[in-house]
């Protein structure tokens, strides 16, 4: 059996950069899935996918030419069904076999043998091996069906007639087998052994590739290309840091930006560009963002963090003189400079306040009105949480705050770069002379935008950014707009993610239903809001999803989590704490057979007929045991209700431990069910008492096994 490593590359136009990287990855994978699915390589074979900006290829070692032979063993149906009672062929087995492409004279091949069940028919053929050609031409068609293409374009063949659909027109296909050329073929092209390297620094052109082994090399050495994406980030890494450092400066990171840049060059060159420190005066966040963006500049910092009159191009071309390069990108950069410097001049003519106006102009949702009113219900619940802090101070700065956090919405900066909303809002607050509290509230608002976000810097950020996503959280969900499956549009996840992360982190001492309440009562009025569907779906159910999935991916086990948040908890801000109890609560002896007997506790409850009364009456007690477990509630819940009101939830569950014996006495001795109903009711009161005093920390039957 012929074995050897396997290239196989398309040479296409200038691929989109942003989807570069995954459709290297997604080409290479599922063209070798597919040989290993045929048999033609080793699940644990050696798979290296190259992506540059004109080619996807992939590298797969000890790829065979022929796939073994196999015998497969279909069952195709129970005997009673195959044959008739004389024992003739039915036509449903005539039939079955025809799916498999056999005819009735291979009913005699057919094998008999017990399915566990019963006796049942069995096709039992050789199916020979895939060979390399067949298996290629196979998985190179189902790598193209499932890259994932952001969009399709159709274009012309050769041949001026056919017509092709794929993501940029593809020239050339390269498919090699060791040295041997494959003979496939797609989107019109056959497969050789040609392909184009660097379209200016090629040092022969076409690069004719003369093994699957040495593609990569030549490619660099002959065709002037890096074709691996990481090899390429990676030298663009050490550039960028080499051509910095001995300007005692840092590039900017940004690995979105790094992988675009590795996919616009084929073989980088990192060069040294300036701009006029004028332009300095200029916010930094507009600057850099306008080079990442527009020009796809790294920007550098000096060691304080401050931005620099100087920034790193990388390069497609190294020509010995590097000075016309530079000069052009140079040119490029001063006009975008220059419009940022123009936006921020103008927008300083007017204040944020006399914006304010202007959102009621400015459509927020169809069903929820304008910007304007949106900043109205986010002021009114920001005011509403500074006042529940019992810090009316507080509540004012917020209320201002949220007033004009939306107020760059209308400026030209914003208009031009969406990006630095809150972020201009806080420099235009401060060329408006008011309150650094204030100013960084108009920028925090925002905050947390993204998983390992920063927190809002102070008291007022805290309130106002709490107050604009319950406001966004409320509204949404009161008119239907929930997440469904993997599309959340309005990003609620990662709103109800921001609010959880305020309330416990900042430790704020505040009811969740109550803060939803208020935000709920600014939508008042509004007759498409239905506040039922908050409180069913919001409150009830997803926040408390989102606390969660940030618990146990912090660290904190499933049923933990489940036992704890099955009380759903008013202030989240002590979820932590009764977390931390549950843990040790779980390392008592006593723990396993309290947890259970909560739970046996809570299906007979569940399954009482009727109103369940809140305590019994020790008169009507007629066992010892029932009589002992209500004198130890009466000796225990004080003290474990006592350290739950103080907040010592440690001290209340393990309070709980000298109830095993009782309750354990309990369920040996007493029938719960009793033929008098006085008597029945009396003892579930008493475990009512029991499952209200052991479920206050957490609900301990979800600890059970």
């Amino acid at each position: 059996m012929n074995t050897a490593n396997l290239l196989v590359e398309l040479f296409v136009e200038e691929l989109p950069p942003k989807a570069l990287k995954k459709l290297g990855e997604a080409f290479a994978s599922v063209l070798a899935e597919s040989l290993v699915a045929q048999g033609l390589a080793e699940a644990d074979a050696v798979v290296t996918n190259f992506a540059s900006p004109r080619r996807l290829a992939v590298y797969i070692t000890d790829v065979v030419e022929q796939a073994k032979t196999k015998w497969i063993s279909q069952k195709l149906m129970p005997v009673s069904v195959g044959h008739d009672a004389n024992g003739q062929v039915t036509p449903a087995l005539l039939k079955k076999l025809a799916s498999f492409g056999f005819g009735e004279d291979f009913v005699d091949s057919l094998t008999i043998a017990s399915d566990g069940k019963t006796e049942a028919l069995f096709l039992e053929i050789q199916i020979p091996g895939m060979g390399l050609q067949g298996g290629l031409q196979k998985a190179i068609g189902d790598a193209l069906t499932k890259l994932p293409i952001p969009k399709m374009m159709t274009y012309q063949l050769a041949d001026g007639w056919s017509s092709v659909n794929f993501v940029r027109p593809v020239h050339g296909l390269v498919a090699l087998h060791g040295t041997e050329v494959v003979p496939v073929s797609v989107l019109g092209l056959a497969a050789g052994r040609e392909t184009q390297g660097h379209r200016f620094e090629a040092r022969v052109s076409p690069v004719s590739i003369q093994s699957a082994d040495s593609y990569a090399a030549q490619l660099r050495d002959e065709g002037a290309v890096i074709a691996s994406f990481a090899e390429r980030r990676a030298e663009i890494v050490r550039q960028l840091q080499a051509a910095a450092a001995p300007l005692g400066l840092t590039p900017v990171e940004d690995d979105a930006l790094l992988d675009e840049v590795t996919a616009l060059v084929e073989r980088p060159n990192v060069l040294v560009g300036k701009f006029e420190e004028a332009f300095l005066d200029v916010p930094q966040e507009c600057l850099i963002l306008t080079m990442k963006a527009n020009q796809k500049y790294f920007p550098l910092l000096d060691a304080a963090g401050r931005l620099t009159h100087q920034f790193l191009i990388v390069s497609n071309i190294a020509p010995a003189d590097a000075s016309a390069v530079v000069g052009g990108n140079e040119r490029v950069v001063r006009p975008r400079l220059a419009d940022a410097k123009f936006f921020f001049d103008q927008d300083r003519r007017k204040t944020l306040e006399s914006r304010v106006p202007g959102l009621a102009r400015v459509v927020y949702h169809n069903k929820l009105g304008s910007q304007g009113e949106r900043v109205e219900r986010v002021a009114a619940i920001a005011r509403a949480i500074g006042t529940m802090l019992g810090n009316e101070a507080l509540a004012v700065a917020a209320e201002r705050a949220a007033v004009l956090a939306k107020a760059d919405l209308l400026t030209e900066m914003i208009g031009e770069f969406p990006e630095l909303q809150g972020i201009m809002g806080r420099y235009y607050a401060l060329h408006d002379g008011l309150p650094a509290e204030i100013a960084d509230a108009i920028e925090d608002h925002y905050k947390p935008k993204f998983a390992g976000d920063t927190l809002p810097r102070n008291d007022v950020g805290v309130v106002v950014a709490l107050a604009d996503k319950l406001e966004t959280l409320v509204g949404l969900f009161g008119i239907g707009e929930k997440p469904t499956g993997d599309k959340d549009p309005f990003a609620l996840r990662r709103h109800a993610l921001g609010v959880v992360r305020m309330l416990t982190e900042k430790s704020l001492p505040l009811n969740l239903p109550d803060l939803i309440d208020v935000a709920a009562a600014s939508f008042a009025g509004i007759a498409a809001f239905k506040k039922q569907i908050v409180m069913d779906e919001l409150e009830s159910r997803f926040i408390y999803d989102r606390l969660a999935n940030s618990l146990r991916d912090g660290g904190a086990s499933a049923q933990s989590v489940d036992a704890v948040l099955a009380l759903r908890p008013a202030r989240l801000v002590d979820v932590a704490k009764r977390l931390a109890a549950v843990h040790q609560f779980a390392t008592l002896a006593e723990a396993p057979a309290l947890a259970a007997a909560n739970k046996r506790v809570g299906n007979i409850l569940k399954k009482a007929e009727g109103e369940v009364g809140e305590r019994a009456d020790p008169a009507r007690f007629v066992e010892d045991a029932e009589k002992a477990l209500f004198a130890a509630l009466g000796d225990i819940a004080p003290q474990a209700d006592a350290d739950f009101d103080a907040g010592d939830y440690t001290a209340s569950l393990q309070a709980l431990a000298a109830l095993k014996a009782p309750v354990d006495a309990f369920f040996d001795t007493v029938m719960v069910n009793a033929d008098d109903p006085a008597l029945k009711a009396n003892r579930l009161a008493l475990l009512n008492q029991l499952h209200r005093t052991m479920n206050r920390v957490a609900d301990l039957s979800r600890l059970a096994a």
